[in-house]
């Protein structure tokens, strides 16, 4: 998806996507291109698929941790776009069902219309902490872009969600919890997803590093973000459980 993406950024290119995962990516106009360790992202309408098409049976051999740890990307983009700065009333109806769809199954019919509507969250709202976290450690360390989302989603959670009591109240009805956060972090753990960042090689000597880029150019988010809670959020996320 991503390259088909970047080809239509770079050569004006008509894209036609089948997705054959839960990540919901079709259905942004966001791009991502990786140089010399640092991801820039964009926006732009002409890396939107002129057409999706869903099918369940292009994802019927995906293998179980692939399907959850794409799936737990996109809830990311819904549980973002809850607390966005133009966050509307259709939007953040469509991020709870999403979460909903996904949280309950992450293969199958219901999963596609999780991932289709978390990703068109994504596309229509600005994305904050968790997103510029993730793009920095997939850019600087080569990080694979799902688990990296899958690792972070609850501790980005528990930090921002004290501070947008409408995204909490609507994660709390859609995963049928009063702790939305360690409710994500358990979906995580019981998909057998990577669940702290050590598994996936980061040192802790990368993360001061971490720290410095993403305070260099901040993303909205609902709550300021100083660089002891930074590390601190970091540090809980590098630790194995």
């Amino acid at each position: 998806m991503g390259l088909g993406k970047a080809l239509a950024l770079r050569q004006d290119l008509p894209v036609v996507a089948l997705p054959t995962t839960y990540a919901g990516s079709e259905m942004t106009p966001i791009w991502g291109l990786t140089e010399n360790h640092r991801k820039q992202t964009g926006r732009d309408r002409k890396v939107l698929p002129r057409s999706v098409v869903y099918d369940p049976n292009l994802t019927a051999s995906l293998p179980a941790t692939v399907a959850a740890t794409s799936g737990l990307n996109a809830i990311a983009h819904a549980v973002e776009a809850l607390y966005a700065p133009d966050v509307s009333p259709v939007i953040a109806a469509m991020a709870e069902q999403g979460v909903r769809d996904l949280a309950s199954n992450f293969t199958g019919p219901a999963a596609l219309r999780g991932a289709w509507l978390c990703g068109a969250c994504l596309g229509a709202t600005t994305m904050g902490l968790h997103h510029k976290l993730c793009h920095v450690l997939g850019g600087m360390l080569d990080l694979p872009h799902a688990e990296t989302h899958a690792i972070l989603l609850p501790h980005v959670a528990a930090f921002n969600l004290p501070a947008a009591p409408d995204a909490t109240a609507a994660l709390s009805r859609a995963l049928n919890t009063d702790d939305p956060a360690a409710a994500l972090g358990k979906l995580t753990a019981d998909t057998g997803a990577p669940t702290n960042l050590a598994a996936l090689g980061v040192t802790q000597a990368d993360l001061a590093s971490v720290v410095n880029e993403v305070l260099a150019n901040p993303y909205a988010n609902p709550r300021p973000v100083h660089r002891p809670d930074l590390e601190a959020l970091l540090h809980r996320a590098f630790r194995p459980a």
